[in-house]
């Protein structure tokens, strides 16, 4: 079982944007999932998005378990940039993500929403992905 700890911190600001009562995903946003915004090469595995949406989407199916309650899923994909000891926290205005190898995964986790992430795609007016 997959487990992430969410600081109050964290948790005060998902309810705060409404957050806490829908489905996110935390992705590594390297280029080549179905919601990544940034990414490529060089920089796989050092930037995370958390994807609002509605409902679950069956290409997350890891459930992060985390004593707030929140519906939060990965990816077996993602789950290789994951150490134990994952963790979440919102300092100074921005989230972070860290785990016991890594002092900080990524100091700028980005929230975006899945809808229109992916309605952004089919126009064309996003690419997912770049290059170094």
């Amino acid at each position: 079982m997959a487990t992430i700890k969410l600081s109050q911190a964290f948790v005060d600001l998902m309810k705060k944007k409404h957050l806490d009562q829908k489905t996110l995903l935390l992705i590594t946003d390297d280029g080549g999932g179905r919601y990544s915004l940034q990414g490529g090469a060089c920089s796989i595995g050092t930037k995370f998005t958390l994807i609002v949406l509605d409902q679950p989407d069956s290409g997350y199916q890891v459930k992060l378990e985390n004593d707030a309650g929140l519906d939060l899923y990965t990816s077996d994909y993602d789950m290789i940039f994951f150490a134990s000891g994952l963790a979440m926290d919102f300092q100074n205005g921005a989230i972070s993500i860290k785990d016991d190898a890594h002092a900080y995964l990524d100091g700028s986790v980005r929230i975006a929403n899945g809808a229109d992430v992916l309605a952004a795609f089919k126009k064309g007016i996003m690419v997912s992905g770049a290059t170094c």
